[in-house]
């Protein structure tokens, strides 16, 4: 397939200044339809078993009772394969769901009729470099662009979601973001709840202003802490309820939020069921009090309402953790912006981002479960799921010496090594040869790193490509009060792409680079981080 790089990639947005969903008045040329013209060409060889074509538009849908919301869609239908791999989540501003199976060659067409560039990522697919969205290959109004790949994944929850550089933020915020599944036959062979029985749950925030349209602040403070909506939205609705009946179910939990970090438990204490994580099925089930999801990840839970009356309600919320190092300035809880100057825990860094009516680390609920009929079905939790080759640190090609990446934010910047993204900016340790395991650890704090006016933060981290494994969490001993707040909800076997870092932590993966070669990306899943140059390409050669 020839691939065209934009020539306008290391501008801004062509149509920055028109802004996203709610922030501005769209023109009336923004609806217009017109002929798409291609920058790259389908292989010849290259023989899909399912064709889809995608376009990105405005649209008005009503989220909230009255007026309707502008958002920005995707939208979509499918040229060749089963009508039922897509579903375009109609009446919402979610894209479509796509399903697909492991093994399907699957050609993606993306029209782009918004008023700015953009480009997808499948966040989570093991694709090829021009395919896996990377921000120098947004498109213009009125382009196109062809994805062709093999699905290489385990069944699993995948999700894709706008890579446009400095903006991603507003535009996943205003609606281009969606679910990707696949399946395999280690996955069907387990006969897990399937069906109307097999639900996915993407939870979001969001603001609203008096006419029902989005509300996006981009000031320095919701950049530096990310953005925090007033409102939670479960698959775009508020005020969810999902009604079950009295069986087993699969809940696919997304955290589609831009920087949102929840704890997520039942009300009435009955622990979680975890079954999978970001790359799919865990070895066997896991038992948590609470789930820890940072936004980019995904957990699976089995939960089986057989043994609950129908009528009966239970409700799915995220607790309260320790805020304090969430938002603190010079990163110790007795400095300047801990217990000293505003006497209270949170400390005036604390009040001063704590813009959203429901502040990071505060309890709230999430969706309502409704029992709502009688039905028998299959309730036994399988006690094996699916097996995972585990990654051996011996085998790394750097295991004497792993590849270390500080995480930092000061001086209104977000940095990674102390550098902040440029593209075509690829150094030295950031080359790695293809179809070898790397040793990669995140630093948010745990050498200390993070002094004078730096800002402790949760980073989730995401790796593009190949999904990796967790080896080892550190935690420095001037957060362990703090750290004790979210430990038990940290999902940590299986195959992940996104990990959660907190403030005086080091996390140590093992991340395989097979196949592919060219620039993957790597950066801090807050989307306004990421927006603000908290990311970087490794050159896969």
């Amino acid at each position: 397939m020839k691939t065209t790089t934009n020539c306008n990639r290391r501008k801004f947005l062509k149509y920055a200044a028109i802004g996203i969903a709610g922030a501005v008045t769209y023109p009336s040329w923004t609806q217009a339809a017109g002929k798409f013209t291609r920058v790259n060409t389908p292989s010849d060889d290259f023989l899909p078993d399912v064709e889809i074509e995608l376009t990105m538009n405005t649209a008005d849908v009503a989220i909230l009772n009255g007026e309707k919301t502008r958002v920005w869609k995707v939208t979509g239908k499918v040229i060749t394969g089963d009508s039922n791999i897509l579903d375009n989540n109609e009446g919402t501003y979610l894209a479509p769901t796509l399903r697909f199976k492991k093994g399907q060659k699957v050609r993606m067409i993306l029209n782009n009729d918004l008023p700015a560039q953009s480009i997808l990522h499948w966040h989570g697919l093991h694709v090829p470099a021009n395919m896996d969205g990377n921000p120098m290959y947004a498109i213009n109004r009125g382009e196109t662009y062809i994805y062709e790949f093999e699905i290489l994944n385990r069944a699993g929850t995948y999700f894709y979601h706008a890579h446009t550089h400095g903006v991603t933020a507003r535009q996943v915020y205003s609606g281009l973001a969606g679910l990707l599944l696949v399946s395999d036959d280690q996955e069907h062979a387990l006969h897990l709840p399937s069906g109307d029985h097999d639900v996915p749950l993407v939870i979001q925030d969001r603001s609203f202003d008096g006419q029902n349209q989005l509300v996006y602040s981009a000031n320095m403070m919701q950049r530096m802490q990310g953005f925090l909506g007033d409102r939670i939205l479960v698959n775009g609705r508020p005020d969810f309820v999902l009604p079950v009946a009295t069986r087993a179910y699969r809940l696919r939990l997304v955290n589609g939020s831009n920087s949102r970090i929840y704890k997520l438990a039942w009300d009435d204490g009955t622990p979680m069921t975890v079954i999978g994580v970001d790359g799919g099925l865990l070895e066997k089930p896991e038992q948590q009090p609470y789930v820890m999801m940072a936004p980019g990840q995904r957990r699976e839970l089995w939960v089986d309402f057989s043994g609950r009356a129908v009528g009966a309600e239970l409700t799915l919320r995220s607790l309260q953790f320790d805020i304090d190092m969430h938002g603190g300035m010079m990163g110790r809880r007795g400095g300047m912006m801990g217990h000293g100057m505003m006497g209270h825990r949170r400390g005036m860094m604390g009040g001063m981002m704590s813009v959203s009516t429901l502040p990071s680390g505060s309890d709230y609920p999430i969706l309502k479960i409704r029992v709502a009929k009688k039905e028998q079905g299959d309730n036994t939790l399988p006690k094996a799921l699916t097996p995972i080759t585990e990654l051996q640190t011996k085998n790394a090609a750097n295991a004497g010496k792993p590849k270390t990446i500080a995480l930092s934010m000061a001086h209104m910047s977000a940095l990674l090594n102390g550098r902040s993204y440029k593209m075509d900016d690829v150094q030295p340790d950031e080359i790695i040869p293809v179809n070898s395991l790397q040793l990669i650890e995140f630093d948010n704090g745990f050498d200390g790193g993070m002094h004078g006016m730096m800002m402790d933060m949760p980073h989730p981290m995401h790796l593009h490509g190949e999904q990796f494994q967790i080896v080892k969490r550190e935690v420095s001993a001037h957060v362990t009060d703090n750290y004790a707040t979210v430990s038990a909800g940290l999902i940590d076997s299986g195959w992940q792409d996104t990990v959660l870092v907190m403030p005086g932590e080091k996390v140590t993966i093992l991340k395989p680079f097979n196949d592919f070669k060219g620039l993957f990306m790597y950066h801090c899943h807050n989307l306004e981080h990421e927006d603000m140059g908290m990311m970087r390409d490794f050159l896969i050669k």
